[in-house]
């Protein structure tokens, strides 16, 4: 089940007995959260901590009734720790036998199985379970969660927004918000954030208060945004791609202030070069033709970062980019010696770069 559908099924009543949010996506968590409680009554609603009660223990609160409410809501937070630990989670992994939590002979798990086999009327249960991705290192481990909670069939799993859904949605909330932003400075926004889109709604929030009748620029994210200093080395970025020597300058003089880990700016000068010297070798002559042609390549970008790179192709020529891409080599050796000084490695880099 999508975040969606579950959400539509709240708004017409028809929610299952037992829902498990599955992922770290804390948006949509606090999105469906916030349905829920807007459709539960008035003192109906429950917080349990599965690191303070066992599961058998809020199989029975769901059992019980209650006296002021005929309908509940059980919302049961760190669901992950109701797994067996140690030789009972080995044992559980060798048999893999079973349905739900009863698969590795857990007694919580069992009760909760046999509970949903005849649920209370009128009971809704939530359990978050948002410790582990569907990725990496955290794919087993978010299996064994499913598995233990096989029991209950409604599963919402909970990913990461990818960046263009991040910059979909945010433009839907600047809109809803009632401001304007500049393009380049909401994808400014979504690079500098990491697509993390629960974090981009709370920015969002906080710049329609400053907004007012202007329009959001990046200097203003640069500005207000908490994470300035990421957001400053794009800014970096851009200005010597611009070959803007004044203004690459005056970065560095926030960056180094700042403490900001320089090398991360040069990897992405060194992004930014490599993508100008495919585009001048191909010959292409706009920001469109550039956007066109690496979404061939098989690499998505946006219309502003296109802009950007076709900045870097109209002020740099083929020689200066290879030259360039020699340069940061050279910057970013200098800043991993032993005692380097980051700011004169720097300020010669720039130097250098757009003399």
């Amino acid at each position: 089940m999508t975040p969606a559908q579950l959400q539509s099924r709240i708004q017409k009543g028809t929610v299952p007995p037992a829902t498990l949010l599955l992922g770290p996506e804390a948006y949509e968590r606090r999105r469906i959260k916030d349905a829920f409680l807007a459709s539960a009554p008035e003192g109906s609603v429950t917080q349990h901590d599965l690191s303070e009660l066992t599961l058998a223990e809020i199989v029975d609160d769901a059992r019980a009734l209650s006296l002021f409410a005929s309908e509940r809501l059980i919302w049961v937070v760190n669901a992950e720790l109701a797994l067996p630990r140690g030789r009972a989670a080995a044992a559980e992994e060798e048999d893999g036998e079973g349905e739900g939590g009863a698969a590795g002979g857990s007694g919580d798990g069992a009760s909760l199985a046999a509970y949903l086999k005849d649920p209370t009327p009128g009971v809704t249960l939530v359990f978050e379970a948002i410790r582990f991705d569907f990725e990496g290192d955290d794919k087993r481990k978010q299996e064994r969660v499913r598995k233990f909670y096989a029991a209950i069939p409604d599963v919402v799993e909970l990913h990461k927004y990818s960046v263009q859904d991040a910059r979909a949605e945010a433009e839907s909330l600047v809109r809803k918000a009632g401001f304007r932003m500049a393009p380049d400075a909401l994808d400014f926004l979504i690079e500098a954030l990491g697509a993390e889109i629960a974090r981009v709604a709370v920015e969002i929030e906080k710049l329609s208060l400053f907004a007012g009748d202007r329009v959001i620029s990046i200097e203003d994210i640069t500005a207000l945004v908490p994470d300035a200093r990421a957001t400053t080395i794009f800014a970096l970025v851009n200005a010597l791609g611009r070959r803007d020597r004044a203004r690459a300058l005056g970065i560095l003089d926030t960056l180094t202030r700042e403490g900001e880990y320089l090398p991360l700016a040069l990897a992405f000068l060194s992004t930014q070069f490599r993508m100008a010297l495919t585009a001048r070798e191909a010959g292409l002559k706009s920001s469109g033709q550039i956007q066109s042609h690496f979404a061939k390549l098989g690499v998505q970008m946006w219309g502003s970062r296109a802009e950007q790179v076709f900045q870097t192709v109209s002020k740099f020529t083929k020689p200066q980019l290879e030259r360039g891409l020699g340069l940061i080599y050279k910057a970013d050796k200098g800043l991993r010696d032993a005692r380097p000084d980051d700011r004169i490695v720097m300020e010669t880099f720039i130097m250098e770069l757009v003399r």
